[in-house]
């Protein structure tokens, strides 16, 4: 099992804006987020903590599918790719379920705590059988491009779980960018609404 110490001294070992440096980093930030979420004080603190988790796992993982999976596709192979897609279909699904609970309640805690085990285990199954077939395979200027590419599209992806759109390439390419415009307006109204 690796850790979020681990995570980002590989990605030290990389530019910047190398795809598999920015995907390392962003897990470990991941793992850092479900920790502030389990430690958060009940209530509003909690829910800032969440919010900002579901947030970064709804954009990691649409740029992951979006950019990643086609090359992990010619790397690592169809089957590699289609798993990493059903498994993240899965876990925007949970993420939109604990997105529906109270972060006080104790059902989000259980859930949250198997979600964070499937989302670090998937995580996990992305730096063994993906990225490395990913920096063997694709000289250093295409990572490079594909880590501008991908922090490109996070800036434009849905913020919240969409499940009907996740582990689908095509349906992500045609409908994430009208579900981040609406996502993001959410955002917004929230934001200046909790005030």
């Amino acid at each position: 099992m690796s850790s979020a110490k681990q995570e980002r001294a590989e990605a030290a070992k990389l530019p910047d804006d190398d795809v598999i440096g920015v995907l390392l980093r962003q897990h470990a930030l991941i793992r850092d987020l479900f920790a502030e979420v389990r430690g958060a004080e009940a209530g509003r603190p909690k829910q800032e903590a969440f919010d900002a988790l579901r947030a970064l796992l709804a954009v990691h993982e649409t740029a992951e599918e979006l950019i990643l999976r086609p090359v992990a596709t010619d790397t690592a192979g169809q089957e590699e790719a289609d798993a990493r897609n059903q498994e993240e279909k899965a876990a925007n699904q949970v993420l939109a379920e604990l997105e529906r609970m109270d972060v006080s309640s104790r059902d989000f805690d259980d859930l949250l705590r198997r979600f964070e085990k499937d989302v670090i285990t998937h995580a996990e199954h992305e730096e063994k059988e993906e990225f490395p077939s990913v920096l063997q395979e694709c000289p250093e200027p295409r990572r490079r491009r594909l880590g501008g590419q991908l922090q490109l599209v996070e800036k434009l992806a849905p913020t919240h779980p969409h499940p009907r759109t996740a582990g689908s390439p095509t349906a992500q390419w045609v409908a994430g960018p009208f579900a981040a415009m609406l996502d993001r307006t959410r955002d917004a109204l929230k934001h200046v609404t909790s005030r």
